[in-house]
């Protein structure tokens, strides 16, 4: 094979592998908040949620409809700050949601997300585990006490009892420039007659006490299903974090149901609108006319015309007494919060209130993504000590540096010096690893497991094949009589192909079982074909240039020092039997000698 043409552009290499490090370790150390790969639920702890999905004819839902809620429920959890929880499916009917780190909390409060009703109240109650005087939230973090304003912002509540507080809360059109932030107070939720609502500048006005839900049904509902909801209205006892009711309610039926915190129940009459019928809801910060947090809400075409016609008909200026002009938005059986509407809104929609910036952030996010296609009961919810993580990655990591040193004690001892671009070769793919591990974690949050380790210790055998079929391809190179200076390029261009070839089969296997894999296989699978494409990197931009570096030197060259004394020593004796049956070979017999004829002399 010719020796290819021209020479090596060294510092080029070793330039462009340098300017690489430098831009991964600027990104690492100057952007971020932590300088260390994000740990997986195995190695960090955390919480472990599983979900098991409920139907109303008690079959297993649909492979499309599980998918549906993963896909829901994984967007709720990133909209939470949770970016590196996993949520996978598990058939015929369980959703797991595995969330590393301190955020165990946020995952169990995703796992009761089901669906999402926007429900008429009939009546409201205090429980009677809670005193009436008491006036808690129904917003997702159960603690603001919300105020309606016509601009207004905020988590919704319920108030745990009957009459209007002086804290209300309630859906009002988006403000615009050129209106007023008017404030309206919501009206007491009883059957009874309330007092008419004071003007918008007046304190709220305490409405008579109540005297029960009503004994008729609302217009187009069963008595006997009205009458089943009744008694279980009065049997209805309320505890804080209760979780989800115990029964699937339909669109279509009338419920009673207990807010988040415990201290309300209502009974709330069939759907107007559908949580699908929401196209959006976000948290607004304060402004100049509105100086508190709101949370924002879109309806889709079809849920806007509805929301339109309803709020005309119902709202505090048109019915100031009617219990309807509260609308609860129940989520899986719970009610999230039942704001009172101020006005007809035919746009956007805000709802007000006395709200931090988690809650109404809580709140949107529960608006936005809590309408999925099934209800889902949690089945367990198991916490991985931290304690337990770390003694795994210390066996993981106790696991790849026994590997490495086995790698670096076999090059030592077979290769020598060559040993040494070897173990140089290694040090700086992990280190190039840990820059990209660091940086994926920031983008796209990806975590190493266990799994993961065990992919970088895979790879840690590929990487090593590519060193050596290169120096094996220099030994042969050497071994049939050229220099080290000369049997470098061309042991090289035969050797790169074999290292792509078996770096292309790698990857491919990697990427193939990424595609079908699912869960922790998937963080093998990928560490596994991030790590061939790195060691392509630097064998190509470290490993070549600094063995041709090395085979211009002749001191590092020298068969004591190389390692290739044994394979010099055999191409050595090769050249002197060369030489020697050359000599002892009789003279070669031209051709008219072999054809028995002499040539004429010259005259």
């Amino acid at each position: 094979m010719a020796a290819p043409s021209g020479s090596l552009p060294i510092g080029r290499y070793l330039g462009a592998l340098a300017g690489i490090f430098v831009i991964l370790y600027a990104l690492v150390f100057f952007t971020g908040d932590s300088p260390t790969p994000k740990l997986g639920l195995d190695l960090e702890g955390g919480t472990q949620v599983t979900l098991q999905a409920q139907t109303t004819d008690n079959k297993p839902p649909s492979s499309a409809a599980l998918d549906q809620a993963r896909q829901i429920i994984e967007r709720r959890v990133n909209g939470l700050g949770v970016a590196e929880a996993e949520v996978v499916t598990q058939s015929p009917d369980r959703i797991v949601i595995s969330v590393p780190g301190a955020n165990g909390d946020a995952a169990k409060s995703v796992g009761q997300t089901a669906q999402l009703r926007l429900r008429p109240v009939i009546y409201s109650a205090a429980a009677a585990a809670t005193p009436p005087a008491t006036t808690p939230s129904a917003s997702t973090s159960g603690s603001p006490k919300p105020t309606a304003s016509a601009s207004a912002s905020a988590k919704p509540s319920a108030s745990a009892k009957p009459s209007g507080s002086s804290t209300p809360q309630g859906f009002a059109p988006a403000p615009t420039p050129t209106k007023p932030d008017v404030t309206a107070t919501v009206p007491a939720r009883t059957s009874a007659p309330a007092a008419t609502p004071p003007a918008a500048t007046a304190p709220a006005a305490t409405a008579p006490a109540a005297t029960g839900p009503p004994t008729t049904p609302p217009a187009g509902v069963d008595p006997k299903q009205y009458a089943q909801a009744l008694a279980e209205f009065d049997k209805l006892t309320c505890a804080p974090n209760a979780g989800a009711s115990a029964s699937l309610d339909k669109p279509g039926d009338v419920i009673a149901s207990c807010d988040q915190n415990g201290g309300s129940k209502y009974l709330l009459a069939p759907a107007i609108i559908e949580g699908t019928e929401i196209a959006g809801a976000s948290a607004v910060a304060p402004t100049s006319t509105s100086p508190q947090w709101t949370v924002s809400l879109d309806f889709k075409s079809s849920g806007q015309a509805t929301w339109a016609r309803y709020t005309s008909q119902h709202n505090v200026t048109v019915t100031p007494n009617d219990p309807a002009n509260n609308v609860a938005f129940v989520l899986d059986g719970k009610t999230i919060s039942a704001p009172a509407i101020q006005g007809t809104i035919n746009g956007q929609t805000q709802i007000t209130g006395s709200f931090t910036q988690s809650q109404a952030e809580d709140l949107a996010n529960v608006l936005k993504y809590g309408a999925l296609p099934l209800t889902f009961q949690q089945q367990e919810a198991l916490t991985v000590s931290p304690t337990l993580g770390s003694e795994q990655l210390k066996a993981g990591l106790l696991a790849g540096g026994i590997g490495v040193a086995l790698v670096f004690i076999y090059s030592l001892l077979y290769y020598r010096a060559l040993g040494l671009v070897m173990i140089a070769s290694l040090i700086l793919s992990g280190l190039l690893v840990y820059a990209v591990l660091v940086i994926l974690g920031r983008q796209i949050g990806f975590t190493l497991t266990l799994a993961g380790i065990a992919g970088f210790i895979v790879a840690i055998g590929i990487t090593a094949d590519s060193f050596v079929v290169f120096f094996e391809r220099l030994k042969d190179e050497i071994r049939d009589g050229r220099s080290p200076r000369s049997a470098v390029p061309r042991a090289w261009v035969r050797a790169r192909r074999t290292i792509l070839s078996a770096d292309a089969v790698s990857f491919l296997a990697a990427a193939i079982l990424y595609y079908l894999a699912a869960g922790t296989v998937k963080g093998f699978a990928f560490t596994l074909g991030m790590s061939t494409i790195l060691d392509l990197v630097i064998v190509f931009l470290f490993t070549h240039p600094v063995v041709t570096l090395f085979a211009r030197n002749k001191a590092f060259m020298s068969p004591r020092v190389s390692g290739l004394g044994s394979v010099q020593r055999v191409a050595a004796q090769r050249a002197a039997a060369e030489r020697a049956a050359a000599a002892n070979r009789p003279p070669a017999r031209s051709a008219a000698d072999r054809r028995g004829r002499v040539p004429a002399k010259e005259s």
